[in-house]
């Protein structure tokens, strides 16, 4: 008996594969897998009712802490963000697909499949893992991308084979969503001169409508790890608590042309209210705490760090190398930063280390513990070789 084991969200895509993967592939048992990574619940309820209804075996496998602790804290070391917004679905593909393949292995499959087309991302997320993991082990299958169906062409089959999905060609946007981050693309978003409709938005208030009075949140680190927000220390709950209190704010709305790793421009819509205000506070106390020279090359750093993981690279070498430095620069990472929330703007308003290099002796113009006449001959010397280049001219 033949048996592939499905990557599952419960969305159209995945869903159509179900039936493509007998009807397509000839296989006598597809048994889907559900990574729990902070979506809702209630998605998480109707994926497992799509799957028995539709699927021979299904399996649920709740990984959210290990996620947040894991993935989510990296990335805020990191802080990994790519043109312009916090990483969060690339974050949680090689988890999803960690999972996939433990469950591959304990039913003895003769094939993993997933539901990624040829347009986007996460097929080189899925895939590079496998690939690297299970090597030969296992046939490799994405039936969107090799029968090259269109979302339209989906929505049809669904509906001939009795498929539910959870979208219409009227309703046709594509969401993806984790504790970290919300994605939302398709429909009248791939027309990039129009502005996003508000329904489009769930976990943020539009700034106009956003309270007027502002919210300042603590925020404590240790090592560049958040340890607690307004005293809730547990990692699952300080990303729930932001992401509610700076949804609430209007915080954490990103609309932006992306450029994917296959090459095609996209019109994406982000929403990561949390993954905003944590890095936008953990910055603020990386500029405390290193010295210019570890601020610039951390940057260089960690812009690689979130290449590596956009592209779906999360076991390159190159990664471990990378966080090797991170974690070194992360050691004196450790304070309090407080942020005030207000009409979709996270402003710093304080931050303090014990291992602060701010010295208020030193920059004070009411001290004399600076000695300005000491300035003068850095002074002189300063620019000396231009002055010689411009004297040669």
């Amino acid at each position: 008996m033949s048996r592939v084991v499905l990557a599952y969200s419960g969305g159209l895509d995945t869903s159509v594969c179900i039936e493509l993967l007998r009807e397509r592939y000839g296989y006598d048992e597809v048994i889907t897998v559900t990574g729990y990574v902070g979506q809702p619940e209630e998605e998480v309820k109707e994926a497992e009712r799509k799957a028995r209804k539709l699927a021979d075996e299904h399996r649920t496998i709740d990984c959210l802490e290990e996620f947040v602790t894991e993935y989510c804290w990296r990335a805020v070391k990191a802080n990994a963000e790519y043109e312009g917004y916090p990483l969060s679905t690339a974050l949680a593909r090689p988890l999803l697909a960690e999972k996939v393949l433990e469950v591959a292995r304990e039913v003895d499959a003769d094939a993993i499949a997933h539901g990624c087309t040829g347009k986007g991302n996460d097929q080189y997320r899925f895939e590079a893992y496998l690939r690297a993991h299970a090597g030969d082990e296992f046939e490799i299958l994405a039936p969107i991308r090799e029968l090259n169906l269109t979302r339209d062409e989906e929505i049809e089959y669904a509906r001939e084979h009795g498929i539910p999905v959870p979208v219409d060609a009227d309703s046709p946007y594509s969401i993806d969503e984790n504790l970290w981050g919300r994605s939302i693309e398709g429909g009248e978003l791939e027309d990039p001169t129009r502005e996003p409709p508000e329904e489009v938005f769930e976990w943020t208030r539009s700034p106009e409508e956003a309270p007027d009075e502002p919210k300042v949140v603590e925020i404590e680190f240790e090592e560049g790890v958040p340890v607690s927000a307004d005293g809730r220390e547990d990692p699952v709950e300080i990303v729930r608590y932001l992401n509610e209190t700076a949804g609430e704010h209007g915080v954490g709305r990103i609309d932006i042309i992306e450029d994917r790793v296959v090459g095609l421009k996209s019109r994406e819509v982000y929403e990561a209210p949390a993954a905003v205000t944590l890095l936008e506070a953990h910055r603020a106390l990386e500029a405390l705490t290193l010295t210019r020279r570890e601020l610039a090359l951390k940057d260089r750093m960690d812009d690689l760090w979130s290449e590596l993981v956009y592209q779906g690279l999360w076991f390159d070498p190159l990664r471990e190398h990378l966080e090797a430095f991170i974690d070194s620069t992360q050691r004196h990472v450790t304070g309090t930063v407080r942020v005030k929330l207000h009409k979709g703007r996270v402003q710093v308003v304080s931050r303090e280390s014990p291992h602060s290099l701010y010295d208020e002796r030193l920059i004070s113009y009411e001290e004399k513990e600076f000695d300005q006449r000491v300035a003068e001959g850095a002074v002189r010397l300063h620019g000396l070789q231009e002055r010689l280049a411009l004297r040669r001219r």
